[in-house]
């Protein structure tokens, strides 16, 4: 674990949270991606307890007590984003518990407890996935449903400079980057897809499905306009990579 980067991505997302209020939560799964509505990857989530890495401002835990789960459970890095979550679930009718903490790092979560961890956008923030999902292995029951989404590797791989695509950086290259897109500074890792993949098998999961396609329907266009995923680079990129995994054993 890298506690200058988690130091410097803490302070960030302090000063950014609230830019990020409510930005692309569940039934979302990213910009351009397509929506749990048709995806359904998530299933009847009723009376089943949710823990979501990288919580941010709570939109999607609130989305989870819509649809009926019994618990909500929560872990996020910025207190700023985590102030957020707890005003929005302040009149929650079902329990709550709220975490600041990296998620490289176990709180003191419950193990075998959960029958569902997901994370919406919040994984490449990592600086180390492997204990990151195995953390998340330790919090599933057997047979728990681990989904996530995140930006597709290849999307900051290229630019479009003069509607022209031009690769800035190997696929094959992966570790930690400034991210190009914000003014604060914000450190990401560059991982393959198949980094993902194995890092998942390694830990113990099987992986039910994998997703990049793109959707770009007038308001996902309008919406993302002169921003850092545009309508012109997501005809010919995918901005989102969602994978479906389940835990094997204990």
């Amino acid at each position: 674990m890298n506690i200058n980067t988690l130091s410097i991505n803490k302070q960030c997302w302090d000063e950014v949270a609230h830019r990020f209020y409510g930005r692309n939560p569940l039934p979302e799964y990213g910009p351009f991606a397509p929506r749990e509505d048709d995806l359904n990857l998530l299933g009847d989530v009723t009376n089943l307890k949710v823990l979501e890495i990288g919580c941010g401002s709570g939109h999607s835990l609130k989305y989870m007590e819509q649809e009926h789960a019994a618990e909500l459970w929560g872990l996020d890095l910025s207190s700023k984003q985590l102030e957020a979550a707890r005003e929005l679930l302040s009149d929650s009718a079902i329990p709550v518990q709220l975490f600041e903490s990296p998620m490289e790092e176990d709180p003191g979560l419950p193990a075998d407890y959960f029958d569902m961890v997901y994370s919406i956008f919040a994984l490449g923030w990592t600086t180390n996935l492997d204990q990151t999902i195995k953390n998340v292995h330790r919090y599933l029951k057997k047979g728990g449903s681990f989904i996530f989404s995140w930006e597709h590797p290849l999307y900051s791989r290229v630019k479009n400079e003069n509607n022209t695509l031009t690769f800035n950086k190997s696929y094959h290259e992966e570790g930690p980057y400034k991210h190009e897109g914000w003014s604060h500074t914000a450190i990401m890792q560059q991982l393959k897809v198949s980094t993902y993949i194995n890092t998942l098998v390694n830990n113990g999961f099987k992986v039910e499905r994998v997703v990049e396609e793109v959707v770009t329907t007038e308001l996902d266009v309008e919406k993302h306009s002169n921003r850092w995923y545009s309508y012109e680079k997501v005809q010919f990129l995918p901005t989102t990579l969602i994978i479906k995994s389940t835990k094997l054993s204990d």
